[in-house]
């Protein structure tokens, strides 16, 4: 007689009434989703709620769109049946339901909820992922997923396009591998519904085709995919034409200006070529890590968002798979696991990163997957991370990528583009040589800036009450978060005030001599694969970024992003022309970038904020990060 062994019978174990034979066939019972033999679920096969938008952070987001779009990004594909107003749900407070329409793209994995109205204002919101949502096998989330996010003034929707940052090819790119996937990386998330083969097209320019392929959008990257539907459909040495068009929207529902247009060219060799890990913090073995530290890893070359995600990409405490969420960062190639948990990870443990190789786990933009795992430890302390190590909250004020407190806002020349809102508390006259895609203010034709989003000014028209509502909370904010800046406990100054050919870290600075100044060379700051790495520089009087005629440049490497900079300036700010500034600069005496009469560009990815003096742009670009 042949014996039959058996498994344990773990607490909740229930018999199914079917044979042996079959039961070990099934997926489960009754469509039940449980291991047919041991009668649970294995966990790393349970579907989890990957990323959120707004944010899952704490403290919780604030200032959100009152007209925004709630979505969740799952790990693995779900049962569009299961995502519905009844597993996914908004209550404005908690305890008040909102009426909305609930969706699924099964591209992306990600569920929209979109309220039938804008939200109430200055009210916290509860977005709760419930139970009754399902992956593909009928697996329910093991808990409800909930967060919460406050929203931002009734006056204050959002009204700034989006942009495309970057693409993969690049534009003008030559002898691309064959077998490559196509992206598209925007300035702000996206509505993922809107990303499909109708607004993200590929055209073989050389033969006049088509492309046929899938779209897919990625959340936790801001990225959209585009995948040939056919191994060989990128001919070698054909031009191919990549377009985004205006009908990718933002969560508010906000298009692109224009179309998005660039072209490439491709090779005759597919890319075949493993990616590695090439720089990962914590470093393996490491101890006495703070407890709200984030786990990246950095890749050899571009990674495709969609295989990034809580399955691909693991920390497990004593092999228990840790809460969190994994992002994407295309342009540095960083990956980020950050814990779900508001004191971050568990004190006094070890913990073990994985992130996964072969079919089920990463991959680039060309399906290879990682040679093998890679895997590496660290424990933790008991104690919380620094107080550099979250951005500072700049409220409403996120949203400008030029302030000019009570004094305006002057543009001269007719390069100059604000991307974000503008404003003042100044009455509208005093905003001058700026249009937005209502109004016109004060524009000459030597004198014409473009403003992406919203000009918010006090009456006479076209400044209203509203608009002024505007443009006194962001100010309130602005001056809130310069407080924070300057009660920070003051940092090193590494060079006597000269930041010009340093090489930084993450930290707080605080100029001695009161005023900061890169005009001796270039100042790079270096996240050290930390993308969430946070600078704040104190200067009690000025700063000074370039030289009449010497242009000088901060760069971001191995991570480093622009809205994690902060330059809190105690007078005036002066960025001249031709140079290449990041971060949110926040000057009581106001912001001056170029002189005018200048035609060279200048540039600033971040915001120039004057809490009480103006802001003057000449041929300037600003890109609110």
């Amino acid at each position: 007689m042949t014996s039959i062994q058996t498994h344990s019978r773990p607490r909740g174990w229930r018999a199914c009434a079917l044979p042996l034979l079959i039961l070990v066939t099934l997926a489960g019972c009754g469509g039940s989703g449980l291991d047919p033999v041991l009668g649970a679920t294995v966990a790393t096969n349970l579907p989890t709620v990957a990323n959120t938008l707004p944010a899952a952070t704490a403290p919780i987001t604030t200032g959100v769109s009152i007209n925004t779009l709630v979505q969740a990004t799952f790990n693995k594909p779900m049962l569009a049946s299961s995502i519905t107003s009844g597993s996914f749900s908004l209550a404005c407070p908690a305890g008040t339901p909102v009426a909305a329409t609930v969706s699924y793209d099964a591209a992306s994995q990600v569920a929209s909820l979109r309220p039938a109205a804008p939200l109430p204002p200055s009210t916290t919101c509860q977005a709760t992922v419930g139970t009754g949502a399902q992956d593909s096998n009928g697996i329910a989330l093991a808990s409800a997923f909930v967060w919460s996010f406050t929203t931002g003034l009734a006056v204050a929707a959002d009204t700034t396009r989006p942009t495309v940052t970057l693409t993969n090819p690049a534009a003008g790119s030559l002898l691309v591998a064959n077998n490559s996937v196509i992206t598209a990386t925007f300035s702000e998330p996206m509505t993922a519904a809107s990303l499909t083969a109708s607004s993200f097209t590929v055209t073989n320019t050389t033969l006049g085709t088509s492309v046929a392929g899938t779209v897919a959008y990625s959340s936790a990257a801001s990225t959209a995919t585009f995948t040939p539907a056919a191994p060989g459909t990128l001919a070698n040495g054909s031009l191919f034409t990549a377009t985004v068009t205006t009908a990718a929207t933002d969560l508010a529902g906000n298009g692109l200006t224009a179309n998005k247009v660039w072209t490439f060219t491709t090779g005759a060799v597919a890319d075949t070529s493993a990616p590695t890990v090439t720089a990962i913090s914590p470093q393996d073995a490491s101890t006495a890590i703070c407890l709200g530290k984030s786990v990246s890893a950095t890749f050899s070359e571009p990674m495709n968002p969609a295989s990034l995600n809580t399955a691909t990409y693991t920390v497990t405490d004593g092999g228990v798979a840790v809460a969190g969420t994994v992002s994407y960062d295309a342009a540095s190639q960083i990956a980020t696991f950050k814990p779900t948990a508001a004191a971050g990870f568990a004190a006094n443990r070890s913990f073990v990163v994985t992130i996964v190789s072969g079919a089920a786990g990463v991959k680039d933009l060309a399906g290879n997957p990682l040679a093998s795992n890679r895997n590496w430890d660290f424990t933790t302390s008991a104690l919380a991370c620094g107080a550099t190590t979250s951005p500072v909250d700049l409220g409403l004020a996120a949203s400008f990528g030029a302030f000019g407190g009570g004094a305006g806002v002057t543009n001269q020349g007719i390069n100059t583009v604000v991307g974000g809102n503008l404003g003042s508390t100044a009455a509208c006259t005093l905003i001058t040589g700026f249009h937005d895609a209502t109004n016109v203010y004060t524009q000459t034709p030597l004198n014409i800036g473009s403003v992406n989003g919203s000009i918010n000014c006090a009456p006479p028209a076209p400044g209203t009450a509203a608009t002024l509502a505007v443009a006194t909370q962001a100010r309130a904010d602005a001056q809130a978060a310069y407080n924070a800046l300057a009660a920070l406990p003051p940092g090193s100054d590494p060079a006597a005030g000269q930041l010009g050919g340093l090489v930084l870290p993450a930290a707080v600075y605080t100029a001695a001599g009161g005023t900061f100044a890169v005009t001796s060379g270039d100042l790079t700051l270096d996240a050290q694969g930390d993308v969430n790495a946070v600078w704040v520089f104190q200067s009690a009087a000025a700063l000074t970024v370039g030289l009449p005629a010497t242009p000088r440049r901060v760069f971001l490497i191995n991570g480093a992003q622009a809205k994690n900079v902060f330059w809190q300036v105690g007078s005036a700010a002066r960025i001249e022309d031709g140079s290449a500034m990041v971060g949110t600069i926040i000057a009581p005496a106001g912001v001056t970038i170029s002189t005018a009469g200048q035609t060279i560009q200048t540039t600033l990815v971040g915001r120039a904020i004057g809490l009480t003096a103006s802001v003057t742009l000449v041929n300037t670009t600003v890109v609110a990060p």
